[in-house]
């Protein structure tokens, strides 16, 4: 039923604690699911110990491809009919993939599903309750920081966390895999937003829960790394999924979005990082393949755009109070 893709770099104490939980909670269950550790070249382990678990595969990289190669090397090896990415620093609780199966079956049309990602060092807050995407460019994590007894409906969101998401495997063939252009972070919301041109949609499941360590691999929440891969990502999402028409009318919006977070990273002492990842997003748009417009999809063009509009009017009426 599920491959669990689970990509690891340098993280051998945190992956060996992932699989020893999903061993506890599904070993001697009925469901039917593999596990296909993807390593990026990962110098702190040789990783023998894991031909303990019997349902793991383990692929080793020849060095650090990034997140969207790797969980693309494991996603063509699934056997399965559902992928679920999962990453190394994270815990899963009880009934996680049966929840995760039971949302996503209820419509043909579902491409992902989102978990409810919580915070593994203050359990009583949410990290995670599905992604939002507006005409800023910017992506915001619904949840992040508040009490976990929110976010308790099962909710559309543009799209789904990657750390943690079950997805539908016949629709990559349809709508193409993960970008490797994207090495780490935006590659979800890239990949969510082609599937929203292309008719499908992404959920939240408020049952999946999973405990989550956060920046296991990057390090922190800002770092020189991040802040400037996440501004070429900024570049390259709209640039990819939107048409010319789009991209001219947002441009404005789009401006100011990058112009608010350069004074915001540049007060963190990042601004340099982040005006550089801009600088590397124009550079590297020759080397990106923009989704390939389609008269049959103007009405999914159409709802994607109101749907940005109206995830910033949220955002900013979240601000005001």
């Amino acid at each position: 039923m599920v491959s669990i893709v689970i990509p690891n770099y340098n993280g051998s104490s945190l992956l060996k604690k992932c699989l020893v939980r999903i061993e506890k909670l599904y070993a001697s269950s009925n469901f039917v699911y593999e596990i296909i550790v993807v390593d990026n070249g990962s110098v702190d382990d040789d990783y023998s110990w894991i031909s303990r678990f019997s349902y793991a595969t383990f692929v080793k990289l020849d060095k650090n491809y990034g997140f969207s190669r790797a969980v693309n090397e494991g996603i063509y090896l699934s056997k399965m009919k559902y992928v679920l990415l999962l990453n190394n620093d994270t815990i899963i609780c009880k009934n996680f993939l049966e929840n995760l199966v039971y949302a996503i079956e209820k419509d043909k049309k579902i491409f992902s599903v989102s978990s409810k990602m919580v915070q593994y060092h203050n359990p009583n807050l949410i990290d995670d309750a599905g992604d939002e995407y507006n005409i800023l460019g910017w992506t915001l994590k619904v949840g992040d920081g508040e009490n976990i007894s929110k976010y308790k409906k099962e909710r559309k969101v543009f799209s789904t966390c990657a750390g943690a998401g079950l997805y539908r495997k016949s629709v990559f063939k349809k709508i193409g895999y993960f970008d490797e252009n994207f090495f780490a972070y935006m590659e979800d919301v890239d990949i969510s937003y082609r599937a929203k041109i292309y008719g499908y949609y992404n959920v939240y499941c408020p049952t999946a829960k999973v405990y989550h360590y956060g920046s296991a691999t990057s390090g922190s929440r800002y770092n020189e790394f991040k802040v400037r891969l996440a501004a070429q990502n900024n570049i390259l999402v709209p640039y990819k999924n939107m048409t010319s028409i789009q991209l001219i009318l947002n441009s404005p919006f789009l401006i100011l979005g990058f112009l608010v977070k350069y004074i915001f990273f540049r007060k963190k002492g990042f601004g340099e990082y982040y005006l550089t990842g801009i600088k590397d997003g124009f550079a590297k748009m020759p080397d990106v393949k923009k989704v390939k417009y389609q008269k049959s999809h103007n009405k999914n063009y159409i709802n994607i755009q109101l749907e940005l509009y109206k995830n910033t009017i949220k955002f900013i009426l979240s601000k005001l109070g």
